[in-house]
Protein backbone atom coordinates (compact mmCIF):
# COMPACT_ATOMS: atom_id res chain seq x y z
CA UNK A 1 0.00 0.00 0.00
CA UNK A 2 1.24 3.83 -0.64
CA UNK A 3 2.30 5.65 1.65
CA UNK A 4 1.91 8.83 -0.17
CA UNK A 5 -1.49 10.70 -0.71
CA UNK A 6 -0.80 11.36 -4.39
CA UNK A 7 -1.58 8.73 -7.45
CA UNK A 8 0.05 9.36 -11.01
CA UNK A 9 -3.43 8.42 -13.13
CA UNK A 10 -2.27 7.61 -17.06
CA UNK A 11 -5.14 7.94 -18.90
CA UNK A 12 -5.58 5.99 -22.58
CA UNK A 13 -1.92 6.00 -23.69
CA UNK A 14 -2.44 2.21 -24.97
CA UNK A 15 -4.30 3.47 -28.28
CA UNK A 16 -4.54 2.48 -31.54
CA UNK A 17 -4.88 6.04 -33.09
CA UNK A 18 -7.76 4.57 -35.39
CA UNK A 19 -10.09 7.29 -35.93
CA UNK A 20 -10.13 10.63 -37.71
CA UNK A 21 -6.97 12.96 -36.47
CA UNK A 22 -5.73 9.85 -35.17
CA UNK A 23 -2.38 10.44 -37.05
CA UNK A 24 -2.60 14.09 -35.38
CA UNK A 25 -3.32 12.47 -31.49
CA UNK A 26 -0.16 9.96 -32.28
CA UNK A 27 2.55 12.47 -33.39
CA UNK A 28 0.77 14.74 -30.72
CA UNK A 29 1.56 11.73 -28.16
CA UNK A 30 5.17 11.18 -29.14
CA UNK A 31 5.94 14.53 -27.45
CA UNK A 32 4.55 14.09 -24.42
CA UNK A 33 5.55 10.58 -23.78
CA UNK A 34 8.96 11.71 -22.26
CA UNK A 35 6.94 13.97 -19.43
CA UNK A 36 5.29 11.21 -18.57
CA UNK A 37 8.24 8.34 -18.36
CA UNK A 38 9.68 11.55 -15.92
CA UNK A 39 7.04 11.64 -13.90
CA UNK A 40 6.70 7.92 -13.52
CA UNK A 41 10.08 7.67 -12.39
CA UNK A 42 9.58 10.32 -9.71
CA UNK A 43 6.15 8.90 -8.71
CA UNK A 44 8.19 5.24 -8.32
CA UNK A 45 10.54 7.57 -6.16
CA UNK A 46 8.05 8.95 -3.62
CA UNK A 47 5.70 5.98 -3.62
CA UNK A 48 3.01 7.02 -5.32
CA UNK A 49 0.89 4.70 -7.01
CA UNK A 50 0.65 4.35 -10.50
CA UNK A 51 -2.18 3.63 -12.28
CA UNK A 52 -3.40 3.32 -15.94
CA UNK A 53 -6.70 3.46 -16.74
CA UNK A 54 -7.54 2.11 -20.70
CA UNK A 55 -10.36 1.81 -22.92
CA UNK A 56 -11.13 -1.71 -23.36
CA UNK A 57 -11.09 -2.10 -27.34
CA UNK A 58 -14.17 -4.54 -26.89
CA UNK A 59 -11.86 -6.89 -24.85
CA UNK A 60 -13.84 -6.56 -21.56
CA UNK A 61 -10.78 -7.93 -19.76
CA UNK A 62 -8.06 -6.07 -17.99
CA UNK A 63 -5.39 -8.09 -19.91
CA UNK A 64 -2.72 -5.17 -21.02
CA UNK A 65 -0.72 -7.54 -23.49
CA UNK A 66 -4.14 -8.10 -24.90
CA UNK A 67 -4.77 -4.80 -25.40
CA UNK A 68 -1.78 -3.76 -26.94
CA UNK A 69 -2.03 -6.33 -29.17
CA UNK A 70 -5.02 -4.87 -30.37
CA UNK A 71 -4.01 -1.40 -30.43
CA UNK A 72 -0.25 -1.97 -31.77
CA UNK A 73 -0.23 -0.97 -35.64
CA UNK A 74 2.56 1.38 -37.39
CA UNK A 75 0.95 4.67 -35.36
CA UNK A 76 0.94 3.33 -31.83
CA UNK A 77 3.93 0.13 -31.59
CA UNK A 78 6.45 3.08 -30.34
CA UNK A 79 4.26 4.61 -28.14
CA UNK A 80 3.01 1.72 -26.85
CA UNK A 81 7.03 0.15 -26.18
CA UNK A 82 7.55 3.17 -24.15
CA UNK A 83 4.87 3.95 -22.46
CA UNK A 84 3.30 0.20 -21.20
CA UNK A 85 2.46 -0.61 -17.86
CA UNK A 86 4.95 -2.05 -15.62
CA UNK A 87 4.48 -4.57 -13.23
CA UNK A 88 4.20 -2.65 -10.62
CA UNK A 89 1.66 -0.55 -11.90
CA UNK A 90 -2.05 -0.89 -11.38
CA UNK A 91 -4.03 -1.28 -14.65
CA UNK A 92 -8.00 -0.47 -14.69
CA UNK A 93 -10.32 -1.12 -18.13
CA UNK A 94 -13.13 1.79 -18.57
CA UNK A 95 -16.40 1.47 -20.92
CA UNK A 96 -16.49 5.24 -21.59
CA UNK A 97 -14.93 8.80 -21.19
CA UNK A 98 -14.01 9.35 -17.57
CA UNK A 99 -11.47 6.83 -15.68
CA UNK A 100 -14.02 7.31 -12.98
CA UNK A 101 -17.66 6.02 -14.92
CA UNK A 102 -17.80 2.01 -14.00
CA UNK A 103 -13.99 1.20 -12.98
CA UNK A 104 -12.71 0.86 -9.95
CA UNK A 105 -10.58 3.77 -9.71
CA UNK A 106 -12.29 5.63 -6.65
CA UNK A 107 -12.88 2.45 -4.65
CA UNK A 108 -8.68 1.99 -5.43
CA UNK A 109 -7.69 5.85 -4.65
CA UNK A 110 -9.88 5.33 -1.21
CA UNK A 111 -8.40 2.09 -0.39
CA UNK A 112 -4.87 3.94 -1.11
CA UNK A 113 -5.97 7.03 0.85
CA UNK A 114 -5.02 9.11 -1.88
CA UNK A 115 -6.18 12.86 -1.86
CA UNK A 116 -4.59 14.72 -4.96
CA UNK A 117 -4.19 12.58 -8.41
CA UNK A 118 -2.23 13.73 -11.22
CA UNK A 119 -3.81 13.50 -14.51
CA UNK A 120 -1.86 12.28 -17.62
CA UNK A 121 -2.89 11.31 -20.99
CA UNK A 122 -4.69 11.09 -23.83
CA UNK A 123 -6.99 12.87 -25.18
CA UNK A 124 -6.90 15.54 -22.99
CA UNK A 125 -10.26 17.31 -24.09
CA UNK A 126 -11.98 14.13 -24.11
CA UNK A 127 -11.25 11.88 -21.37
CA UNK A 128 -8.75 13.43 -19.68
CA UNK A 129 -11.23 16.58 -19.17
CA UNK A 130 -14.47 14.18 -18.32
CA UNK A 131 -12.11 12.28 -15.72
CA UNK A 132 -10.90 15.37 -14.23
CA UNK A 133 -14.60 16.47 -13.91
CA UNK A 134 -15.81 13.30 -11.75
CA UNK A 135 -12.24 13.87 -9.79
CA UNK A 136 -13.67 17.01 -8.75
CA UNK A 137 -16.78 15.87 -8.00
CA UNK A 138 -15.21 13.56 -5.66
CA UNK A 139 -13.29 15.78 -3.85
CA UNK A 140 -10.03 14.81 -5.02
CA UNK A 141 -6.87 17.59 -5.67
CA UNK A 142 -5.78 17.78 -9.58
CA UNK A 143 -3.03 18.32 -10.91
CA UNK A 144 -2.41 18.32 -14.54
CA UNK A 145 0.88 18.61 -16.04
CA UNK A 146 -0.07 20.56 -19.15
CA UNK A 147 3.23 18.74 -20.71
CA UNK A 148 1.61 15.27 -20.17
CA UNK A 149 -1.43 15.49 -21.79
CA UNK A 150 -2.24 15.53 -26.01
CA UNK A 151 -5.39 16.27 -27.69
CA UNK A 152 -6.29 16.14 -31.74
CA UNK A 153 -5.82 19.95 -31.82
CA UNK A 154 -3.94 22.41 -29.84
CA UNK A 155 -6.88 24.58 -29.59
CA UNK A 156 -8.96 21.56 -28.01
CA UNK A 157 -6.10 21.19 -25.67
CA UNK A 158 -6.07 25.09 -24.46
CA UNK A 159 -9.90 25.31 -24.43
CA UNK A 160 -9.43 21.33 -21.96
CA UNK A 161 -6.87 23.04 -19.64
CA UNK A 162 -8.75 26.08 -19.36
CA UNK A 163 -11.64 24.44 -18.45
CA UNK A 164 -9.61 22.17 -15.78
CA UNK A 165 -8.13 25.27 -14.52
CA UNK A 166 -11.44 27.61 -14.45
CA UNK A 167 -13.95 25.36 -13.27
CA UNK A 168 -12.24 22.39 -11.93
CA UNK A 169 -9.76 24.33 -9.70
CA UNK A 170 -6.83 21.97 -11.11
CA UNK A 171 -3.83 22.88 -10.38
CA UNK A 172 -2.40 23.52 -14.41
CA UNK A 173 2.01 22.91 -14.00
CA UNK A 174 4.34 20.98 -16.27
CA UNK A 175 5.80 17.86 -15.34
CA UNK A 176 9.30 19.56 -14.62
CA UNK A 177 7.64 21.67 -11.89
CA UNK A 178 6.67 18.42 -10.06
CA UNK A 179 9.78 16.81 -10.69
CA UNK A 180 11.45 19.43 -9.08
CA UNK A 181 9.27 20.11 -5.86
CA UNK A 182 10.12 18.28 -2.97
CA UNK A 183 8.30 15.58 -1.58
Amino acid sequence: MSKADTALLIVDMINNFEFDMGESLANKTEKIVPHILSLKKHARQNDWPIIYINDHYGLWQADIQNIQQECENEKSKAIIEKISPEDADYFLIKPKHSAFYETALHTLLTELQVKRIVLTGIAGNICVLFTANDAYMREYSITIPKDCIASNSDKDNEFALTMMENVLFAEITTEEQITEKQT
